[in-house]
């Protein structure tokens, strides 16, 4: 069930609050945006992340100031939004987009266990694109220094999504316009060879069919 601070407020209708939904949403996006505060100042960062079960991983360069705050355990809270499409409505209050949305709210704290590193940032890596991991080097000793990897458990949290038409007022529906909606979805594009790519290495299948889509 919802907590008072992950409970919507605005528009309540759209609220989903079961594990199955935010996971879906979370392992179609790759990107979030992680809001936290330093001296009274918020920031909000965006960066990739990857999940296992009830826990999400985000990592960055060890002297990123985001990731400097976090090592010792701070309150953060993390979003991820996928637009699908934008609702025109015969009225201009009445616009609006679909979506699917997640808010987590919990404690970030840094990952020190140099196994669990690894395995966290493996999970990263398949999250953004299955099968490139063990297609790759692995990190080196200096590379996982330079890195931090924080983990932030997925048990304060919330969806929200809008799908469907315009809804406009009753009185609106005879206002000469279009109205509609606009689909909107992302799409891999045809594989582009590196310039220096070696002389017989064709585009892995993993790439050719890589898709967002889970």
């Amino acid at each position: 069930m919802p907590s008072p601070r992950t409970r919507v407020v605005r528009e309540p209708d759209r609220a989903v609050y079961d594990r199955e939904t935010v996971y879906r949403i979370l392992d179609e996006g790759f990107l979030c945006h992680a809001g936290f505060a330093v001296d009274g100042q918020p920031f909000v960062i965006p960066t990739s992340y990857g999940r296992k079960d009830a826990s999400l991983y985000i990592h960055g360069s060890a002297a990123s100031r985001m990731l400097r705050q976090f090592k010792e355990g701070v309150p953060v809270c993390i979003t991820v939004t996928l637009l699908e499409g934008l609702v025109l409505a015969r009225s201009i209050f009445n616009h609006s987009m679909n979506y699917r949305s997640v808010v987590i709210l919990g404690k970030a704290t840094l990952v020190d266990d140099p196994a669990v590193k690894l395995s966290a940032l493996r999970i990263l890596s398949e999250h953004i694109l299955p099968g490139r991991w063990d297609d790759s080097r692995q990190p080196n000793d200096r590379e996982l220094k330079a890195t931090s990897v924080l983990h932030v458990p997925i048990e304060e949290f919330s969806a929200k999504v809008r799908q469907g038409p315009a809804i406009d007022d009753e009185e609106d529906y005879s206002f000469p316009t279009w109205a509609g909606v606009v689909p909107l979805e992302m799409f891999a594009g045809k594989p582009i060879d590196d310039a220096r790519l070696l002389p017989g290495k064709e585009v892995p299948a993993y790439v050719r069919g890589y898709t967002r889509k889970r």
